[in-house]
């Protein structure tokens, strides 16, 4: 959880204006960060921004929980944000599939050949965060997401689960398969390198089907990076990892793009648009406090 949604639920209950501008702005930057990934498009991080501060009026005083208010907040925003956003013509139409995600042997081998030769070491940091931008663009919304609150705003599976309504064999299935889809994204972004004489003579992939194991391995690296393996399981797969050098490059590679993820600055709104925002949202808010306040006293 964002420590600024802590502090907000801080904040409001102090009950005075200077706190409440205060928890509006780190709302403000919560919610706009978070549309920026999922939406791409800063008009629509920016209605989306408005509506949830214009629908959390009514709400904020009720908040004394960090958590209740981080469900309510980004189910509104997640809500929004897929039903305004311009979508690219890039995106898949379609689910992602597993086969199509994991590399062939002709990358394997390229991996294997070339250990260091991963997305974040290939590409300056800003080059790297302005790919990460366009391969997460990319994905399909339904996997956007659950990358976006998984590896970027840091949410567990139970939290993804109360915000999505999904179950939790889903999201993992989705945050893996998205996860997968960036790696290949950036790594095709980077440049791979040219192949050498010996490679060139290598049959196209196709013809190339990956080593049975190594395919079941890939299916499960996501949960064996985020601890969600049992401990056989767990042991099985380090045990063939050690002895397969393209296993042990590939793990690499898809640990480096979700760091990259994981490590994606936050963008910021507009500081004269969320300034007006919050004068309008701030007069709302106690004209509201005013009349429970005096309905309270009457009564």
């Amino acid at each position: 959880m964002r420590p600024e949604i802590e502090k907000v639920v801080q904040l409001i209950q102090r009950n005075d204006a200077k706190s409440l501008d205060e928890a509006l702005t780190l709302l403000q930057s919560t919610v706009f960060s978070f549309s920026m990934k999922v939406c791409g498009q800063r008009q629509d991080a920016e209605d989306t921004m408005q509506e949830v501060l214009l629908k959390s009026i009514p709400k904020l005083s009720k908040f004394d929980s960090p958590k209740a208010l981080m469900v309510w907040l980004y189910k509104v925003a997640k809500t929004r944000c897929l039903m305004s956003r311009r979508r690219s013509k890039f995106a898949p139409k379609q689910a992602l599939s597993l086969e199509e995600l994991m590399p062939d042997r002709r990358e394997l081998q390229t991996l294997s050949g070339n250990p260091h030769a991963t997305p974040e070491k290939l590409m300056m940091h800003r080059e790297s965060a302005k790919r990460l931008r366009a391969a997460v663009q990319q994905l399909p919304p339904d996997y956007r997401l659950i990358l976006v609150l998984h590896d970027m705003e840091e949410l567990s599976d139970q939290d993804i689960a109360e915000i999505t309504g999904l179950r939790p064999g889903t999201i993992r299935v989705r945050l893996h398969r998205a996860r997968l889809f960036v790696r290949k994204a950036l790594a095709r972004g980077a440049g791979a390198p040219a192949p050498s004489t010996q490679e060139a003579k290598i049959p196209a992939a196709e013809t190339l089907p990956r080593p049975r194991r190594c395919k079941a391995i890939f299916a499960e690296l996501s949960n064996y990076l985020d601890d969600e393996l049992d401990d056989s399981m767990c042991t099985e797969l380090e045990k063939h990892i050690e002895g397969c050098g393209p296993c042990v490059a590939f793990l690499a590679s898809l640990e480096k793009s979700i760091d990259q993820c994981r490590q994606a600055p936050d963008e910021l709104p507009d500081p004269r648009v969320a300034a007006k925002l919050r004068r309008e949202v701030m007069a709302e808010y106690q004209g509201l406090m005013a009349s429970l306040t005096g309905s309270g006293k009457a009564s």
